[in-house]
């Protein structure tokens, strides 16, 4: 089955389409990267979504168009990829979404919500479209996230050793093999807002870390940041912009900021990325680290990481054959075609739901909607070809 991932994290810059080729033969799918294609946000659907996330109150006239615009473009962004990727045949389309927020209180998530409305997907494709991925999880009491852990799993089982499977998003995930699985906070959120700010809205992000790399880590700022509870709390946890929003580093250290320069700030946050990621993979007993996710084209990020991980080797995913870039929307068309076959989408241990769910809602395409017979046995290990 020809099937298009369609993701967009919380850098919100613009959606990732992987197309993939799925087959599932006894207790293993197969999976065969076919490409991917990015659509950038447009600069006016862009400023309305930055306005729209937490902490700003929103009225729901801007919620209707988000969810409208949002689905319009991760329409272009599945039509494009089934003419460029897949000649015109692909067979479904996973949607995740653009997250704009996820409630969290304590340890506990109540709700979460992804805007792209999946109907002008289905309109201007003319497939079935799996969407809204993370609140069925949610309802059987889990966290609704890291959804990638149960790919991870299956993607990495029998790799000697413990390793870890690490996203550097805009919030940074890993996954480990006994099912573990959380956010280690953030990933690239806070580097993103401050290029931002430094740079009065010219820099949508940090280069190359080219800012960071002329900077210096500011001790005490460091230990301010570490200390925020989020770290000590036990897995499974998740987490968003509602914490890590761009105002984080002011609200909570602001009588340390004055004096320090712009350089010296984005070095301390990238340390204070490394340094989460780092203990979090530690209290996993790690042995391996392969990190996929837009931070790891990031040399100063990665190379601070590599320094707080002695003895770790962290390797790319692309080193084993799942283009890093892609990973996530490439999880999210498998997740997609376990749902059209009947199949569960989650581990509890990753997310600490009460029992594994399958996931989403389907959106039926013009033809209707033909589900295929639920396979005898669900994947217990996944190869890429």
């Amino acid at each position: 089955m020809l099937v298009i991932g369609l993701m967009s994290g919380t850098s919100y810059d613009g959606i990732d389409a992987a197309a993939a080729e799925l087959r599932l033969a006894g207790d293993t799918l197969h999976l065969k990267p076919l490409g991917m294609v990015s659509e950038p946000y447009d600069p006016g659907l862009r400023e309305l979504l930055a306005g729209a996330l937490p902490p700003a109150a929103v009225p729901l006239a801007d919620v209707c168009r988000l969810d409208t615009r949002i689905g319009q473009a991760f329409a272009t962004a599945a039509a494009r990829a089934d003419a460029e990727l897949c000649g015109g045949a692909a067979e479904l389309i996973a949607s995740h979404g653009q997250t704009v927020y996820h409630w969290v209180d304590g340890d506990r998530v109540h709700g979460t919500l992804q805007l792209g409305q999946p109907a002008w997907i289905a309109e201007a494709t003319g497939l079935p479209v799996v969407a809204d991925f993370r609140p069925r999880d949610v309802a059987a009491g889990g966290q609704g996230a890291p959804l990638v852990s149960l790919v991870d799993l299956l993607w990495l089982r029998g790799r000697p050793g413990t390793p870890v499977a690490l996203n550097i998003g805009g919030i940074a995930n890993l996954t480990a093999p006994d099912g573990t699985a959380f956010d280690t906070g953030p990933g690239c959120a806070l580097l993103d807002a401050a290029a931002r700010e430094f740079s009065a809205g010219r820099l949508a992000y940090d280069a190359d870390g080219a800012l960071a790399a002329r900077g210096r880590v500011h001790g005490p700022l460091l230990e301010r940041l570490l200390a925020d509870p989020y770290y000590a709390r036990p897995a499974p946890k998740t987490t968003g912009k509602e914490l890590f929003h761009p105002g984080y580093p002011r609200a909570g250290a602001s009588d340390l900021l004055s004096d320090v320069s712009a350089e010296d700030i984005l070095a301390t946050l990238t340390e204070l990325t490394a340094r989460t990621i780092a203990d979090a993979v530690r209290s996993v007993s790690a042995t391996e680290v392969i990190a996929s996710g837009g931070g790891t084209r990031n040399p100063t990020l990665m190379r601070a990481l590599g320094a707080a991980l002695p003895g770790i080797p962290v390797r790319v995913s692309d080193e084993l054959g799942l283009p890093s870039a892609a990973k996530e929307a490439y999880a999210f068309a498998v997740l997609g075609f376990l749902t059209l076959h009947g199949l569960a989408g989650t581990d509890p241990a990753s997310t600490g739901a009460r029992h594994p769910s399958i996931l989403g809602s389907l959106t039926p395409g013009r033809e209707g909607l033909r589900l295929p017979a639920r396979p005898e046995q669900a994947p217990v290990r996944l190869e890429l070809e």
